[in-house]
């Protein structure tokens, strides 16, 4: 199973699953805490920010940092995806009072983050749009062709970046391939995470920050 995402037997239609499968095993171990994504969030054991996944997709980082103890609105414009989303949350929700716990910090919304954003004004905005086609395995290719065959291409995703800058209280990070060009040519980022396959560039907003 992938991360986060099952096949149907027969139809191959994506479906999102948060109690199994790499996302699941990863909860049950309490693995969220040392995730690059938690850290660069700013999330910390006295400090919970308000956060907004922008470009929910299937989920995964929102139910990492709601498992973190974070609250996460999480916005998909994609009614099929959103489908999918609402049908995840209610199953892990029933599956146990752990998860429900979970799933109480995450409120799921059907819209564009472009319109959204400037009237929710959270702490903290995550930006994952489609990446730009990269080299990988035939299984990581696979699960983003399920993906990207229902939503497209987020052409719009530097228009995106732009609002979620003016509205996001303390940063934005937007999570990019690890070799691929910058999605903006200015601001550059603050600092910036490198994993194996994404880097996580923080750009912070605060006049007076606090939190690196």
């Amino acid at each position: 199973m992938l991360a986060g995402l099952a096949m149907a037997a027969k139809a191959e239609q994506p479906r999102i699953d948060f109690t199994s499968g790499a996302v699941g095993y990863r909860f049950r171990r309490g693995g969220e805490r040392g995730h690059p994504l938690v850290r660069v969030a700013g999330i910390r054991r006295d400090r919970m920010p308000s956060i907004v996944d922008a470009t929910a997709g299937l989920g995964r980082d929102a139910f990492l940092l709601a498992s973190a103890g974070a609250a996460v609105t999480l916005i998909e414009r994609s009614p099929e995806v959103y489908a999918l989303l609402q049908g995840a949350l209610d199953q892990a929700a029933a599956e146990s009072p752990e998860l429900a716990e979970v799933v109480a910090r995450m409120t799921l919304v059907h819209g564009d983050a472009r319109d959204h954003l400037p009237d929710l004004r959270p702490d903290v905005v995550i930006v994952d749009p489609m990446h730009p086609p990269r080299r990988n395995t035939a299984l990581v290719k696979k699960e983003m062709r399920l993906l990207s065959a229902i939503v497209g291409a987020d052409e719009d995703a530097d228009e995106l970046m732009r609002i979620a800058l003016t509205s996001a209280r303390e940063r934005v990070v937007l999570k990019w391939p690890l070799r691929a060009a910058p999605l903006l040519a200015s601001p550059k980022p603050s600092h910036q995470f490198a994993g194996k396959t994404v880097r996580y560039e923080v750009f912070m907003t605060a006049l007076n920050a606090q939190v690196k």
